[in-house]
């Protein structure tokens, strides 16, 4: 079983927490807000599809493109990284509902659309011992619905497309790219809310959960563990 992360696995920031980060990162670098805005704003690709392969390239990008001090870069990193943490933190209903998919003998992965201090983040939070497999698109080098990611993270599982069910909230149109190649695909209500922010969401008319606590009794029902 794949999952997708951000809006799935833990909340899609809101637009308060997006401004609260911007606020950090322009005081880390003593640039006005809206400098720091657009510097976020316009670097999602190339946080996201390989570009930049570290959290330091991330801090060394946004320095230069808000003409700030390189001396500023190291704090720049330490917000991003705190950032990357906070973001990471996981609901208890939802740990516990991953360890009890595993007990039933399903390997869980995550493929995530994902910048470079999230990645570097991932093997500290609690989310980490409950996946076998973690395929993040800055270290894959293209994002959702590139197949690219899929072919990736089902090579990682070691398994057949059509032995594995994706489970997204559908940002980056990935519920329909899972289908493309060859996955069943289930959305997942977006967990933070209808306002957390999404990027490239399409239209899905397949079949929705509330959330993924839900999964260990529906697989039950479907038989399937």
């Amino acid at each position: 079983m794949i999952f997708d992360l951000f809006g799935t696995l833990v909340p899609a920031p809101a637009s308060s927490e997006r401004r609260a980060a911007v606020a950090q990162l322009a005081w880390a670098m003593r640039v006005p807000m809206a400098v720091a805005e657009t510097a976020l704003s316009g670097s999602w690709r190339a946080r996201h599809d390989g570009q930049l392969r570290s959290g330091s390239a991330v801090a060394t990008h946004f320095i230069e493109r808000c003409g700030a001090s390189p001396a500023r870069t190291n704090e720049v990193e330490a917000v991003l990284a705190r950032l990357a943490h906070h973001r990471l933190q996981a609901d208890r209903a939802l740990l516990q509902a991953l360890k009890e998919l595993r007990q039933g003998g399903i390997r869980l992965a995550v493929l995530s659309d994902a910048s470079p201090d999230i990645a570097e983040a991932w093997d500290g939070s609690e989310l980490a011992s409950h996946f076998d497999v973690a395929v993040f698109s800055c270290w894959a080098g293209a994002v959702k619905p590139d197949r690219r990611l899929f072919q990736g993270v089902l090579a990682k599982l070691g398994a057949e497309a059509g032995q594995v069910l994706y489970c997204g909230d559908g940002g980056g149109d990935e519920l329909a790219g899972a289908e493309r190649a060859g996955m069943r695909a289930l959305r997942v209500t977006r967990r933070g809310g209808p306002t957390g922010l999404a990027f490239g969401e399409a239209q899905w008319s397949g079949r929705t959960i509330p959330a993924v606590e839900a999964l260990p009794s529906l697989l039950d029902g479907w038989g399937e563990r």
